[in-house]
């Protein structure tokens, strides 16, 4: 597979709104598995495409668990309930880590890679995940939504999605 150069900010396209993809192919397929490569090569645990450039609803968070990689294809949040602050940092920010307040709960609506519908429940840290790729197909950043910056010896354990 093939590791993705990661656009970082200030890069016009992570703060665009993302088109729906319209083609569940082969093509679709590698550029999943492409877009798995590059976020473990850059430690992440998520992955959204206007991180390598590209404008379309495509994301996949994996956070090391039991449901392993979850990709979503033109996702839409649901249902959200609850609320969780904690660390975030993000590809497109190297070394830049902030609080953000979320919901501790998401439900989502998203395809995977052959176009099948599912719904998703997710809580605490992959809701967080889910909700921060979620919003990068929007064209929101973390940094909107940090309510403090964290320095670099508050981070033990802190991942970028």
């Amino acid at each position: 597979m093939a590791i993705k150069k990661i656009i970082t900010y200030p890069a016009e396209v992570l703060e665009k709104q993302c088109k729906p993809v319209q083609k569940f192919d082969k093509k679709l397929g590698k550029l999943l598995d492409d877009m798995y490569d590059t976020m473990i090569e850059h430690d992440g645990v998520g992955l959204a495409a206007p991180q390598i450039g590209l404008e379309e609803r495509i994301a996949i968070v994996d956070i090391d668990n039991e449901l392993g990689t979850i990709e979503m294809i033109n996702p839409r949040i649901i249902e959200t309930s609850g609320e969780q602050n904690g660390p975030e940092g993000c590809l497109s920010f190297p070394d830049l880590f902030g609080e953000v307040t979320r919901p501790n709960y998401v439900k989502i609506e998203a395809f995977d890679r052959k176009g099948r519908k599912y719904i998703l429940e997710a809580e605490e840290f992959l809701a967080r995940a889910i909700q921060h790729e979620i919003d990068h197909l929007d064209g929101i950043l973390f940094t909107t939504k940090v309510t403090r910056y964290l320095e670099v010896d508050e981070l033990k354990g802190v991942e970028s999605e």
